[in-house]
């Protein structure tokens, strides 16, 4: 057997964790900041546009918890 035939360990380094910590941050601040400001806004384009930006935002940290093996609902 090859050596680039084996499945790798379902690890994640500390560097990975602490840049998906990071991300996840970054992510729900943007998600959590367009929640609350978009209240203010009375534009139905420009509110349209905020809740496709927060569901994108919403989405990367579901793909970031998915990773680490968590549910964004706990």
């Amino acid at each position: 057997m090859d050596k680039f035939d084996t499945v790798p360990n379902n690890i994640i380094s500390n560097k990975d964790l602490d840049y998906l910590k990071d991300s996840f941050g970054w992510n729900y601040v943007l998600f959590k900041n367009i929640l609350d400001n978009s209240k203010n806004v009375k534009d139905k384009k420009i509110q349209d546009f905020l809740k496709s930006c927060s569901n994108f935002f919403y989405e990367n940290m579901t793909i970031i918890l998915n990773v680490l093996g968590g549910n964004i609902n706990e």
